[in-house]
């Protein structure tokens, strides 16, 4: 049921006085996009008539077919409970063609697709809770972002050796004044990171909930002087921003993973679904961990996963199932971080899951032990494989994976492939200050 209709947004614009509504849609890449309107042109936007320009947005469309519609999602409006001043309020949009047609390059319509065929198949529901890490770091003198933190914090550090407390409540608070429902915020491993998780949500809006999350993240930190950043590994040597990803798909409302005469409480359908992920993980890299700086972050000794395996306790593996059973019974794929779309993350990982319970695939043993602490010998034996090293073993595995390049469809596949190719053969060629510490004073 809707929470909103065109009526009440109008109403509530009206008593709240509010001046400005950002139209807010997202490009293939994750990054979020906006284009601002005065109140007086709000009705306009509900009727689905307002237009950008398509080719200026990256992987979007050619110069001579740029018009683009904006189709406002009534139940995303909310106020922003941060701006000085006039009030402003937001809406999250899908991305229309002229004829009315959905956009194929659209990455939150391509989540909808997905969710139509876990529909098709008897699923009512795609639960997800995201675990979203980011850094909080010092500005320099000239206001650009630096990787500098007084901040000696570890693990659920307090104050005052936490020293990004008082800005994380802040955060936390800002959130909940736009209607998250926040369950717990602590300091993360490294100096000056933190996490703040939220409660899951059906998929579209737990990515809709992850892009507005992010937003917020950075504006708070900003107005305290403070940087916000969401890269995946900026400091060598520390540990690295994650976006651990708990799913679950549930059926005439009850939770489809969970079977109580299981050894482990899990369903025939986890099981598949646990398959799907592990088949297609390769596949869904660089879609999961989609910069070159992702892989400096899938690395041994820091946390993150590098083996494609599944456990039912231990956190070392791919993919790992929780200690909650019953109604909260979900499995959580730990490689993907918060660089990444979370449209085309959560479309790639339902589209892996649906495809390991159409086939009936069953996954290989649980593993118990240590990954990190086995020697490649052992991880052979057990049949465990790598993820790949780096962005241009992704792309290549991406471009091997014929699911992934069906649910994606051919627009976003070959942008992305391209963009990433691109991304790659650029950084290939940059000379690093590594290769200067090690050669310049030698050759």
């Amino acid at each position: 049921m809707s929470k909103y209709t065109a009526a009440d947004i109008v109403r509530i614009v009206k008593e709240e006085n509010i001046r400005f509504i950002r139209l807010q849609f997202t490009d293939i890449f994750g990054e979020f996009k906006n284009i601002a309107i005065t109140a007086s042109q709000l009705e306009k936007a509900l009727n689905n008539q307002c237009m950008f320009d398509g080719s200026s947005v990256e992987g979007f469309v050619r110069i001579e077919e740029s018009d683009m519609y904006l189709y406002p999602d009534y139940d995303s409006f909310l106020i922003f409970p941060w701006e000085d001043g006039c009030k402003v309020a937001r809406m999250i949009c899908d991305v229309y063609t002229p004829d009315g047609e959905p956009f194929a390059g659209d990455p939150r319509g391509l989540l909808k697709r997905v969710i139509k065929q876990a529909e098709d198949m008897g699923f009512d529901g795609f639960n997800v809770g995201p675990e979203c890490e980011f850094f909080l770091f010092n500005y320099d003198d000239e206001g650009h972002p630096t990787t500098n933190t007084r901040d000696r914090g570890a693990y659920f550090e307090l104050g005052p050796t936490d020293l990004g407390e008082d800005v994380r409540q802040a955060m936390c608070l800002t959130l909940e004044d736009m209607g998250f429902e926040i369950e717990a915020s602590h300091h993360e491993n490294a100096n000056g990171q933190h996490e703040i998780d939220f409660k899951y949500a059906d998929a579209l809006s737990a990515a809709d909930n992850i892009v507005t999350f992010k937003l917020a993240v950075k504006t708070i930190a900003h107005k305290r002087d403070m940087y916000a950043t969401f890269m995946p590994k900026p400091v060598y040597g520390k540990a690295g921003n994650g976006m651990h990803v708990n799913m679950s798909l549930t059926k005439d409302g009850k939770n489809a993973f969970y079977d109580s005469d299981d050894r482990l409480g899990l369903s025939k359908t986890a099981y598949q679904f646990i398959a799907g992920i592990l088949e297609h993980a390769k596949g869904m890299s660089a879609i999961t961990n989609p910069l070159v700086n992702s892989y400096k972050r899938l690395v041994s000794g820091y946390e993150a996963p590098v083996y494609i395996a599944w456990s039912g306790s231990n956190r070392s593996p791919l993919v790992r199932v929780p200690a909650s059973r019953g109604a909260g019974t979900r499995i959580e794929l730990r490689n993907p971080d918060p660089s990444a779309n979370p449209y085309l993350v959560l479309a790639v990982c339902l589209a892996a899951g649906l495809d390991g319970i159409r086939r009936g695939l069953t996954p290989p043993e649980g593993v118990e032990a240590n990954l990190f602490e086995m020697d490649e010998d052992e991880r052979e034996a057990l049949g465990v494989k790598n993820l790949p090293s780096n962005l241009k073993e992704a792309v290549r595995a991406m471009k091997a994976d014929s699911l992934i390049r069906e649910t994606l469809g051919e627009h976003i596949f070959s942008c992305y492939v391209q963009h990433k190719t691109d991304e790659w053969d650029d950084y290939k060629i940059r000379v690093t200050q590594w290769e200067l510490d090690h050669y310049l004073a030698r050759y």
